[in-house]
């Protein structure tokens, strides 16, 4: 028995293929939040992202994924803050409309999540970042024929790593804006036909 599942294994592996998956931008998130004032967090998000991921659920590890997030689409549900985050103060969008993320190699991480490290790409600045993915498993199938699946990934990154570095002092000792930047990605993939 125990030869027979690992020749099925073996089977299963040798026949695994990746399929191209879109981004489906209308049910997907790119958010963030960051400290402000040192008392409280500031969220936020990006409307328009675009990519694609090579996934098979059969060989979760052998993923790849090329995501681009417009910078200009940043809303923190104030336009003022806006603003000051698209200037050259915070994203500089422009001189650097986009944020990149490419991915390098994929491990199996705690439980079912995967660990999916790459290259991250912040006002023209590179830097290897490692995102917890969650979620992402077999595939649905929508009322329109087309597979779809998800994932949720969180990963914390130093914006000054980045050259995103404007800040101010407070009497007090502390600062406007907190250094580490928690992302928070939930994303939906369609099959490309």
């Amino acid at each position: 028995m125990t030869l027979t599942a690992a020749t099925l294994a073996l089977a299963l592996s040798a026949n695994a293929q990746a399929a191209t998956w879109s981004i489906d931008a209308s049910h997907t998130r790119v958010g963030f939040k960051v400290r402000h004032l040192m008392v409280s967090w500031v969220q936020g998000e990006f409307a328009d992202v675009s990519g694609t991921v090579e996934y098979d659920p059969a060989a979760p590890t052998k993923t790849g994924a090329t995501v681009t997030v417009q910078m200009a689409s940043v809303d923190t549900r104030d336009a003022k803050r806006d603003e000051h985050l698209r200037s050259a103060d915070f994203f500089d969008v422009a001189k650097h409309p986009t944020m990149s993320f490419t991915s390098k190699s994929v491990k199996q991480g705690a439980g079912q999540s995967l660990l999916v490290s790459g290259d991250l790409t912040i006002r023209g600045v590179t830097k290897p970042v490692t995102l917890t993915v969650d979620g992402l498993g077999q595939p649905v199938t929508d009322p329109w024929g087309n597979q779809r699946v998800g994932a949720s990934a969180t990963a914390t990154i130093n914006r000054q790593d980045f050259g995103v570095s404007w800040n101010g002092t407070l009497d007090s000792g502390g600062v406007v804006v907190g250094d580490d930047v928690q992302l928070v990605i939930d994303v939906e993939l369609v099959a490309k036909k």
